[in-house]
């Protein structure tokens, strides 16, 4: 009876109204209902699952009508869930008489296995008792035949609908099984028109984009997803990744980019780049760059790693009795023999631990200086674990612990990568780099030790390495992350970048607009780049503006820009106090200006800054970068003043004085500013760059007459000049493909 109360609370969940910006109504039925009941998590989490899953179904194309194709992108965080919500979205298309899902997964075999392995399990493939689904892994021409029978029964309207089967293929992200799949499809005597199909890509940001978009050729991976696309003529393309980043600035009027966007939610045991780099700083220690890495001695910050890593191990055993899983990754530079040294050291260092604490001498000099580096690493551990068992404790059982502590080397050095059976043992070091990458779900994952730096700075790269991103909430405090400098700085600024995607994307969502009218701009660390740059064939602009002066160079090359900009500005000044700014009383009328020194920052972004249209395509990603920076500071700095000083503007508000600026042979004005008078001192006036407090941001509004070869180009038009203080420094990204404003 608790079951079927917790079900009927999940679809009463579900069947409330529904955002206008689904395109229609998935129905929930059995199997949603029992992947649900078989989760082991809570009944919020289901409620918050089941309503994800029914807005990403309802956004693809509809089982009833036949719409053609269409591209998705749902969003998640690094190791959060997102193959249990294309495994629900799986169920529920199931629901919804879907006759065929495929889904990609996996550029290696050991990745492809534990995709197949988790949604076999997931479906209850092996236990249940119906024949739902007829499941196809890696199909060639010779099971065509027996798939094409399976759709056909679909058509056959004397067999109900219970005893259908839903067709789900499983293919490797390889272009030879996807060629095979394509061919077994293009074989099928059916109208795909009929055939509504869902196409799942996991982890869709490796290897499915056109890397040869540059040469106006397509790479063979791009090519047979096109081909199947091409071939299941009524199907939604979704694509899941933690890192959107390449799905986002790929063109536009690629195949492949996206129509829509879902963010999902991680469960409430989630814990990610806020939780480690921001809440939990004491849980990443750096790896010095003076630390010898010879072949001869292990780095001592490789000792100490694993010293926490056992020391988890021997409280895991006391605590839980070995219940589940605790690993150790190491991620070495991506060369082999590296991995191989480390693979080494790593066994020197268990072996001759186990030996040095089996010594029956207490007095044995070898034996006292162990257990005092263990204990150093015992304190550290202490700090952050409040159940930690006394080191005595600790320290009986450590032997039992390391001895049995698998270490195994993930690559394919000396053949196929090894499976890791993680029912065999409970603690595992586990050495590889690639292999170890995106998608590699390490169990009970405590310690990691990566000592490789940012390679050629691609974010998402990066971000795919945190496999110790997951649901760890209870036992975080056993966890701890060892990297380089330069990588902790990344991964820290990498936390804000991320929240502001996640954040825009489902800002725009709400809108009901396609996401090719969502503008690409986002923050962006500085160090990095957002993704490998041959999959993208339109230019992005980085920037950070930092104490600098921002002011548009070409502020005449729209004259609806112009018209608009004055409109904006006249009617907001208009409502503001001013008065005249202290000077020097040999100033001039030109020197003279009205000022508010006291204005919210808010206040002037929503209603000054936001609605003022940069005229220039090169002006325009600067300021939309400058609005970017305002927006992340007033997320902690809500209440921050700012100045605004009407330029030249002595008696009032309408009796401006017009300054004259040349522009200069490509059309921008050269400078904006009036200098020092009556030198470089100032001592009369210290000239516009140096007027108001530059601890906050300033605003000057100028009034110009634009010439250019002594020749009047533009009468009368208004700009602005922005002081960008340090504080508001924050790093971003602009991609031009859709000129949409900020909000």
């Amino acid at each position: 009876m608790k079951n079927q109360k917790q079900e009927t609370e999940i679809i009463e969940v579900i069947h409330r109204k529904q955002p206008n910006y689904i395109n229609w109504q998935p129905t929930i039925g059995a199997e949603l209902k029992n992947l649900l009941a078989s989760l082991k998590i809570s009944k919020k989490g289901k409620e918050i699952l089941t309503e994800e899953t029914v807005r990403i179904l309802g956004k693809c194309v509809s089982p009833k009508i036949p719409v053609g194709m269409k591209t998705g992108l749902v969003v998640g965080y690094i190791q959060s869930g997102k193959t249990m919500s294309f495994t629900a979205v799986t169920s529920l298309a199931r629901d919804n008489n879907f006759p065929m899902i495929i889904v990609i997964a996996g550029t290696k075999n050991i990745l492809f296995d534990q995709s197949v392995d988790r949604l076999r399990r997931d479906l209850r493939i092996e236990t249940r008792q119906d024949r739902k689904w007829k499941i196809s892994i890696n199909p060639s021409i010779k099971e065509s035949k027996a798939i094409e029978d399976t759709l056909m029964d679909w058509k056959d309207e004397t067999i109900s609908e219970d005893q259908r089967q839903a067709v789900l293929i499983m293919v490797m992200k390889n272009h030879t099984r996807l060629k095979n799949l394509a061919n077994v499809l293009r074989s099928f005597k059916v109208d795909w028109t009929k055939i509504p199909t869902l196409i799942i890509d996991d982890e869709a940001d490796q290897a499915s984009f056109n890397t040869k978009i540059k040469e106006g050729d397509e790479s063979t991976t791009f090519k047979r997803i096109v081909d199947i696309r091409s071939i299941t003529l009524n199907h939604t393309f979704l694509q899941y990744t933690a890192t959107p980043q390449g799905p986002l600035l790929i063109n536009i009027i690629n195949i492949l980019s996206p129509f829509f966007a879902e963010v999902i939610s991680p469960g409430q045991d989630y814990v990610g780049g806020k939780d480690f780099f921001i809440d939990n700083p004491n849980l990443v220690e750096v790896i010095h760059k003076d630390e010898s890495l010879s072949d001869v001695e292990p780095p001592d910050s490789l000792k100490r790693a694993i010293a926490i890593f056992f020391l988890g191990v021997s409280a895991g055993w006391i605590l839980q009795n070995g219940q589940g899983n605790r690993s150790m990754m190491i991620h070495p530079s991506i060369r082999r023999m590296k991995h191989n040294q480390f693979y080494i050291w790593v066994t020197q260092i268990k072996d001759m631990w186990l030996s040095t604490l089996n010594i029956n001498d207490e007095s044995d000099a070898d034996k006292i200086d162990l257990i005092g580096e263990l204990k150093e690493a015992y304190d550290d551990l202490s700090s952050t674990v409040e159940d930690l068992p006394k080191f005595e404790k600790i320290l009986k059982f450590l032997p039992t612990a390391i001895r049995k502590t698998v270490v195994e080397e993930v690559n394919t050095r000396t053949g196929p990568t090894p499976i890791i059976d993680w029912k065999a043992n409970y603690s595992n070091i586990l050495v590889g780099g690639q292999s170890m990458d995106r998608g590699f779900t390490l169990e009970g994952l405590t310690v990691t030790y990566m000592p490789r730096g940012v390679g050629v700075g691609n974010a998402d790269t990066i971000q795919q390495r945190a496999r110790f991103f997951g649901y760890k909430k209870n036992y975080l405090g056993y966890c701890r992350i060892f990297i380089d400098q330069i990588i902790k700085l990344a991964y820290k600024e990498y936390v804000d970048h991320e929240e502001d995607i996640r954040e825009q994307l489902i800002k725009h969502t709400k809108t009901g607009k396609p996401l090719f009218e969502w503008k690409r701009a986002f923050l962006m660390p500085s160090q990095l780049r957002p993704t490998r740059s041959n999959i993208l064939d339109v230019e992005f602009f980085q920037s950070n503006l930092s104490d600098t002066w921002f002011y548009p160079r070409s502020p005449h090359d729209s004259k609806e820009a112009i018209v608009e900009n004055e409109k904006l500005i006249i009617n907001y000044t208009q409502t503001l106090k001013l008065a005249l700014n202290v000077g020097h009383r040999e100033r001039t009328e030109i020197m003279k200006h009205l000022v508010n020194e006291n204005l919210p920052l808010v206040d002037i972004y929503k209603k000054l800054l936001i609605p003022f249209r940069p005229s220039n395509p090169t002006d325009s990603k600067k300021y939309t970068g400058l609005l970017l920076q305002i927006r992340n500071y007033l997320k902690k700095n809500y209440n921050e003043t700012c100045s605004l000083y009407l330029m030249s503007c002595a008696s009032s508000k309408n009796d401006w004085k017009i300054r004259e600026r040349a522009l200069n042979s490509i059309d921008q004005i050269e400078n904006i500013f009036q200098g020092p008078h009556p030198d470089l001192k100032g001592k009369i006036y210290p000239g516009d760059r140096n007027i108001g407090d530059k601890s906050r941001l300033i605003v000057q509004i100028h009034r110009l007459n634009l010439t250019k070869d002594d020749k009047k180009v533009v009468d009368d038009l208004y700009n602005l000049a922005i002081w960008v203080p340090k504080k508001l420094a924050k790093a971003w990204l602009v991609q031009n493909q859709k000129v949409n404003e900020i909000k």
